[in-house]
């Protein structure tokens, strides 16, 4: 039996038991860190260097790839460290730290995905009103909301989650600290209220869900109106970089979570599990910062075109 006072570091799943395989995965890693740190860091810059792109979409996707950039860095690095070093130690503190990270990065994502669905909804429904609804003070506003949602939902659920008596020991079924993974330690019944709360979010976030979605509808029924096929190419070029997003952060966090009981089966084979667990949470926490930028710069002509400028300035 443990005791929550005397646990003083946490163990994380680890992706292979052999040391080639977990060479592997940190080489893996290493590639894909990078990339995503570029291709999100390309994005900042160019909207940042281009007069241009000073608006409204590029703001928010400005915004996106700065979280982006702190979600995949809260987790991937420690991950990297621990199968370069062949461990799985990470420190209490340390744990509570990229819990809270990676919760308050993420909810803040979703947060501004929804808002980003509100800018191309007025751009394309109500385009005479886009000026007034969308001005540079209302946009700062969105976003900051965006930011200090995830940043009190984290601090919440962290709080509460820490505070709960851990006696099930302290290792964990996941390669970095999740919410779900501490409440697995916690003592019988003592994980209701955390459990409470997190019933509260999924609720505000299938609330924002299905603004996403209604909004969508509203955009998909006014494109189709448009007369001209150049029109609705162009309102469709500014829609589906955002709705791939979406999409690609929706599903995976849903798929990772709400897992039917099949796949979660105690029948399982134990290490196809570890596996499938394993991969799954990749899926949604590593994939979609490294595949935003490469979703918007294929689908974004005057993202491409100041990128392209951008770089033959260094050339």
């Amino acid at each position: 039996m443990f005791n929550s006072s005397y646990i003083t570091q946490f163990l994380l799943l680890a992706f292979a038991d052999t040391r080639e395989l977990q060479l592997l995965h940190f080489s893996l890693f290493l590639g894909i860190y990078p990339a995503a740190l570029l291709g999100n860091g390309l994005i900042i810059t160019t909207i940042a260097w281009d007069q241009h792109l000073h608006t409204p979409m590029y703001f928010f996707l400005l915004n996106l790839s700065l979280l982006d950039m702190g979600t995949i860095s809260s987790i991937v690095p420690k991950s990297m460290a621990n199968s370069l070093w062949d461990t799985r130690v990470i420190s209490y503190a340390g744990c509570a730290a990229q819990l809270f990270l990676f919760f308050f990065l993420a909810s803040a994502e979703y947060s501004l995905l929804t808002v980003m669905s509100y800018d191309r909804y007025v751009a394309i429904c109500k385009p005479l009103h886009y000026g007034t609804l969308l001005g540079s003070r209302a946009c700062v506003h969105m976003a900051a909301a965006a930011w200090a949602t995830g940043f009190l939902n984290a601090l919440l659920h962290t709080a509460n989650t820490f505070s709960l008596p851990l006696c099930k020991g302290n290792a964990l079924g996941q390669f970095f600290c999740e919410i779900p993974q501490i409440l697995k330690l916690s003592c019988s019944d003592s994980y209701l209220r955390e459990s409470g709360l997190i019933v509260v979010s999924a609720c505000s976030g299938f609330g924002c869900f299905l603004f996403i979605v209604v909004s969508y509808v509203q955009i998909l029924r006014a494109v189709l109106r448009i007369p001209s096929e150049q029109g609705r190419h162009k309102a469709f070029s500014t829609c589906l970089p955002h709705l791939a997003v979406v999409s690609l952060f929706v599903s995976t966090g849903i798929f990772a979570h709400l897992k039917p009981p099949s796949v979660s089966s105690p029948s399982l084979d134990l290490v196809m599990y570890s596996v499938l667990n394993l991969v799954v949470a990749v899926l949604y926490s590593v994939v979609p910062p490294a595949v935003n930028p490469l979703i918007y710069s294929m689908r974004n002509q005057e993202l491409k075109d100041s990128l392209n400028k951008l770089m033959a300035g260094f050339i």
